[in-house]
């Protein structure tokens, strides 16, 4: 009796230690049996939206960002989450290196959106996509964020890129027993064999196979689906400048980094204003009588300001004038280039005689 109690009060202390501590798994908002590509992909929508530069000043969203790091420090690597399933965060903190095994989570973050580091550079990577953004000058005076959905590959968020009906259905390959391969002998002669290697034809080299395909993705890991990314165009960008999302591209269910999405500006002319770097040029058309007294005109801006034009004396047809600082935003609208105004002078189309015997 006295060996038995000991054991309830060592299980009672292993359970109360595994308890103990954060949860990483409601952390990241996944099942304990959550997969690598589920816990990859938690991660990676979870971190964006609390990543501190997303929210400046805001304490709680740098101490879930850290969380979050913590936690798919832990998830993804399968001696670290054993210990954990085991002995929960004080296990862990048992060990050496510490519950995440990262001194900086902004390190995880570079890793997971920026590369390198840890051999990430070298696994493979997949193309990268181009899209094209219509903006308006208006817009682009203005500064904007506008919504744009985009269709690409997704892993499949029934199986999570297993392309099993369920986790039991991915099973040990009964060719191979696991190791992806098979061996062969080939008999060269007497007392010659040569043995040789072959990729498993049964599970491909991959050691498992399913017994059952997922029924949303037909077994393919991935499907097609839409994304809504909201993109910031800033005050002066110009036509042809990129806005890029990291590793946003088509997902893969396996150790494949998505390429980046390179959205493209591409800004639609306007039916006055003519831009020019950082400048705006405009023609403004005058009388006769206007070209030799002088004129005073007021010509509507991008934002919906009147900008007064006035003049005394002779403007010649062609004459350009300089209006400083009503060009477009530059450095995010603390400063702007100039306007240019070009004066086209429209003249009568005949002239009373009178007039001209007068001169």
């Amino acid at each position: 009796m006295l060996k038995l109690f000991w054991i309830v009060c060592v299980v009672s202390l292993l359970i109360a230690v595994a308890a103990a501590g954060k949860d990483y798994y409601d952390i990241l908002t996944v099942p304990r049996d959550a997969s690598k590509a589920q816990i990859k992909k938690a991660y990676k929508k979870l971190s964006k939206i609390y990543h501190p530069d997303k929210n400046p000043g805001d304490q709680g969203a740098k101490d879930k960002f850290v969380e979050l790091s913590d936690a798919y420090a832990v998830l993804t690597d399968d001696d670290k989450r054993r210990i954990y399933d085991q002995y929960g965060e004080e296990g862990l903190n048992q060990q050496n290196g510490g519950g995440g095994g990262f001194h900086n989570p902004f390190d995880i973050f570079q890793q997971f959106f920026g590369g390198g580091g840890n051999g990430r550079q070298q696994e493979r990577r997949g193309p990268d996509m181009n899209l094209e953004i219509d903006v308006t000058l208006e817009e682009l005076y203005h500064g904007k964020s506008v919504n744009v959905e985009v269709s690409k590959q997704v892993v499949c968020d029934h199986c999570f890129g297993t392309g099993a009906e369920n986790s039991e259905d991915v099973v040990t390959c009964s060719t191979c027993h696991g190791k992806g391969y098979q061996v062969f002998e080939m008999q060269l002669g007497p007392h010659m064999v040569q043995q040789f290697q072959q990729q498993c034809d049964q599970c491909r080299g991959k050691g498992k196979v399913i017994r059952h395909v997922c029924t949303v993705c037909q077994g393919n890991k991935v499907r097609r689906g839409n994304e809504l990314y909201t993109i910031n165009i800033d005050k002066g960008m110009k036509d042809g400048e990129v806005i890029t999302l990291e590793r946003e591209a088509d997902e893969y269910p396996e150790e494949v980094i998505p390429g980046d999405i390179h959205f493209i500006i591409k800004a639609q002319p306007h039916r006055r204003f003519e831009r020019r770097g950082d400048h705006l040029r405009i023609q403004e058309t005058i009388n006769l009588y206007e070209a030799l007294a002088g004129f005073e005109h007021n010509i509507e801006q991008l934002d919906g300001r009147n900008i007064t034009l006035k003049r005394s004396g002779v403007t010649q047809y062609g004459l350009v004038e300089k209006v400083a600082g009503e060009g477009m935003p530059i450095d995010h609208g603390s400063k702007a280039g100039d306007l240019y105004v070009e004066y086209k002078v429209i003249f009568p189309t005949h002239v009373d005689k009178e007039i001209i015997q007068g001169t």
